[in-house]
């Protein structure tokens, strides 16, 4: 079975147009002077933590004392690293601009992720920082688009004005990996991407580490922004599968077709691969048709063999793949680790569930990127292969 979004890689048609428009096109798109891998960045074992996206819940947020036990909880299971991802506030499509205030007051949550940041460094923890936004309309951020020239020109100063913000935080907390943007597709696909590698190259004198941007699994190979970044970032809802029922053989060869995607990106940027968000829900046949949100689903079967199998589909290939792949980040665990409001038991999260168990697998095995001997176990053991063991 050939699943119908895989095809090689190629600069996009939008891309070239682009380039041409680009002072400097070797800086547009393409591979950097030395590509190579970016110095101390290994394999990322992580887990995305979202802060508590409700007012009413105060003092369970990042940087809190719930948010600390959800960061020992994050080692105990052999996480590396974790993400973190405030929010900005955007009302709708047009993209009149962006709030950066997200239940409280954006001075607060800057200091609530500083706090965060130094709470997982001092676990041993890696930290990716990713604003993102929410558009209040319920649309996806990826078809902004304010229509005219003048409407993008304020888009992008806002943009800027709340991204740079952000630079800040991850310059003065020496976060290890700061994301650029998230499935800001309407930007970075057109010509109109020039205006996002200027911006990146901005942020470089704001903050002095590694950068990557997360792209939607679906439009990777037509995103012209990858010579701005250091890391090549894939938030990786890939679908394993086109049909119900498919077997752990099949969704095994779904996730083999994603590293063939993962290998030609390597090639074709010279740069790690890394998702920056995967994960399934919790319900029969998650791999078809991974991207549906929980909040929109009406009675469903919650299905956690269904939930691991996908995982095991997505993560076995990739940790198997010897070149380009960098590591994921698995989406989402929540700051308050008791707190079970911020989505439906068949949402994402895979705390406390069977899917705990080949992430738990994929977290202490030694991957083909830094196995020397064998497949002897990293820090694996067996004890700790029974979800919810904390």
């Amino acid at each position: 079975m050939r699943l119908p979004w895989i095809g090689a890689v190629a600069l996009a048609g939008a891309c070239l147009a682009a380039s041409a428009q680009a002072t400097t096109p070797a800086r547009f798109f393409g591979p950097t002077a030395s590509p190579g891998p970016v110095p101390g960045f290994g394999p990322v074992r992580g887990l995305t933590i979202g802060p508590i996206e409700n007012a009413y819940h105060a003092g369970v947020g990042y940087g809190s004392d719930a948010y600390l036990r959800t960061v020992e909880e994050a080692v105990k299971q052999g996480a590396t690293w974790v993400a973190l991802t405030p929010f900005g506030r955007v009302g709708s499509l047009a993209g009149l601009g962006i709030d950066p205030t997200f239940e409280a007051p954006f001075a607060d949550n800057r200091r609530a992720v500083e706090r965060a940041v130094r709470q997982a460094h001092a676990y041993g923890l890696r930290v990716m920082l990713v604003p993102h936004l929410w558009v209040e309309s319920g649309e996806w951020r990826a078809k902004i688009d304010p229509g005219t020239d003048a409407g993008w020109k304020r888009w992008q100063e806002s943009y800027a004005r709340y991204l740079l913000a952000w630079a800040d935080v991850a310059e003065r907390s020496q976060v290890d990996l700061l994301s650029l943007g998230v499935e800001l597709r309407s930007w970075v696909t057109t010509t109109r991407a020039p205006s996002f590698v200027r911006l990146a190259a901005e942020v470089r004198t704001r903050y002095r580490g590694p950068l990557t941007y997360s792209g939607n699994w679906d439009d990777v190979a037509d995103t012209c922004i990858w010579s701005a970044v250091d890391v090549v970032g894939i938030n990786a809802f890939f679908p394993l599968t086109d049909h119900d029922g498919a077997t752990p053989a099949e969704l095994w060869a779904g996730g083999e077709t994603v590293q063939t995607l993962v290998r030609q990106l390597f090639e074709e940027t010279g740069k790690p691969v890394l998702f920056t968000e995967m994960g399934y829900t919790t319900r029969p046949n998650p791999a078809k048709d991974p991207w549906e949100w929980p909040d929109a689903m009406k009675g469903v079967v919650v299905d956690q063999p269904a939930q691991a199998a996908a995982y095991r589909g997505l993560l076995g290939p990739a940790i198997e793949n010897p070149r380009g792949f960098a590591g994921f980040f698995v989406w989402r665990v929540y700051a308050d680790p008791d707190d079970v409001s911020q989505e439906a038991e068949w949402g994402f999260s895979p705390r406390g569930k069977l899917a705990e168990v080949p992430l738990r697998e994929a977290f202490g095995i030694d991957w083909a990127s830094e196995r020397t001997h064998g497949e002897l176990p990293r820090h694996l053991d067996v004890r700790t292969l029974v979800p919810g063991l904390y």
